[in-house]
């Protein structure tokens, strides 16, 4: 049996195939093109976000019997092709939970106190206290758009900060104050945060339409995905004077972002290179989830989680 690991996956994947028997071979990123002619020759991959298993690769994957996502998120993974083709596909839903709204909270820290600027300042010799006035999180609203595993996590942490949080959410929310309608929402929010997958419902959700519900001054965090708001429209939203702030981890066209019109305003934006997830615990901790479920599924065992046909059975 033969594994492919991309994208960067920790090491002690490959410790752990190897050890059960299992063949590795270690790529950097690969194309669709790239990844079509060698695919056949695998049983498994495990990839991180940026290289795509589309319905072309998978057509190509003649002998794959499982995709392993090491993160949570499955944008990058044709989901549909691979149950028509009878691929297992995982993700490791938990791993990266504390580093993401750990990072969320950075991010609204960095982008409250203008850390960045300030920082780069210093550097250059400069002491520029005024110009760098911040804000308090304190006694702030902050809207959480979804609230799965990281956008509670945000929550707790958030809270200790002392900061009111509302909820926007598909399901219903008891220990926050909860709303069904994005419209009665937004208005409230000093701080929003976004936490839900990339899917043709929440796509562009954050866009001129939205904006024009928020509250003059109103903050936007992303630590979700690139897509979820619609790059033009915030910097029209800064334009206009509604939007004070934003720090985003994620872009639309990953990791081409040098077109980003994000990129222009460095007085209003804080970016990152997708970094969320990227922290050593982390890593270390959904490559060995990932890489031991590889390893059951191979051997004729269940994977512990289970993403679209394997979780039918």
């Amino acid at each position: 049996m033969k594994a492919l690991l991309v994208d960067n996956v920790h090491n002690i994947a490959v410790d752990i195939l190897n050890n059960a028997g299992i063949e590795t071979v270690v790529l950097p990123e690969q194309s669709e093109e790239q990844l079509c002619s060698i695919i056949s020759d695998f049983d498994a991959i495990l990839l991180r976000n940026l290289t795509h298993v589309t319905s072309k690769v998978i057509s190509n994957a003649v002998n794959l019997k499982i995709i392993g996502r090491v993160g949570a998120g499955l944008d990058n993974v044709d989901i549909n092709s691979a149950d028509k083709a009878g691929i297992c596909v995982i993700n490791s839903p938990d791993g990266n939970t504390i580093a993401t709204a750990e990072h969320t909270i950075a991010l609204m820290l960095a982008l409250s106190r203008h850390i960045p600027a300030a920082c780069a300042s210093a550097f250059k010799g400069k002491w520029e206290r005024c110009r760098f006035t911040g804000n308090d999180l304190f006694g702030k609203t902050l809207g959480i758009i979804g609230f799965g595993r990281i956008g509670s996590r945000v929550a707790k942490l958030a809270g200790a900060f002392g900061m009111n949080i509302i909820v926007y959410s598909r399901k219903k929310v008891t220990e926050y104050k909860y709303f069904e309608r994005l419209e009665d929402f937004l208005p409230l929010c000093d701080y929003i945060t976004l936490h839900v997958p990339k899917t043709p419902e929440t796509t562009g959700m954050i866009n001129l339409t939205a904006i024009s519900h928020m509250k003059p001054g109103v903050k936007i965090i992303n630590c979700a995905r690139g897509g979820l708001v619609v790059e033009k429209d915030i910097v029209e939203g800064i334009k206009r004077g509604i939007i004070s702030g934003v720090a985003t981890d994620v872009f639309e066209n990953e990791p081409q972002i040098k077109n980003s019109p994000l990129l222009k305003y460095p007085d209003y934006v804080v970016a990152v290179p997708h970094l969320g997830a990227n922290t050593i615990e982390t890593q270390t901790k959904v490559a060995m989830d990932i890489a031991t479920q590889v390893v059951d599924v191979l051997l004729g065992k269940r994977p512990r989680t289970p993403v679209d046909i394997c979780s039918k059975d």
